[in-house]
């Protein structure tokens, strides 16, 4: 089941970093940003891009190597905060984009099921 988990997030990664790359003044204006520079363009290409292909990857090698404790671990060393930082930003900066809340209605799915996972793996410990 959490070789499961892994693939999905790899595969949402892996589409969402190729979307944000071919697609980057939709994308980056799907999610609030009026405006790129140059330097904005390349930054969000950056982290939109190239960080979250590094995320599949991580994603996809914990699932191909059966080193699922790591994915968990990963997923919750990530999720977790992102998670924490939407809360507060969602309530600071109220009213938000459907986009925005669709977005942190996801992490706290792959964050709950992160939880869910790793107790069950801890539990066959």
């Amino acid at each position: 089941m959490a070789a499961v988990y892994l693939w999905i997030n790899a595969v949402l990664y892996a589409l969402l970093a190729l979307w944000c790359t071919v697609l980057p003044t939709r994308t980056s204006q799907a999610i609030g940003f009026i405006e790129l520079s140059s330097s904005g363009r390349s930054e969000y290409a950056v982290i939109y891009g190239g960080m979250q292909f590094g995320f599949a990857f991580l994603f996809a090698w914990a699932a191909l190597s059966g080193n699922h404790r790591f994915g968990l671990i990963f997923s919750l060393a990530i999720y977790v905060p992102i998670l924490l930082f939407r809360i507060v930003s969602v309530l600071r900066f109220w009213p938000v984009s459907a986009t925005t809340l669709a977005t942190g209605a996801l992490e706290v799915l792959l964050t709950a099921a992160a939880i869910a996972l790793w107790l069950r793996l801890d539990a066959l410990d």
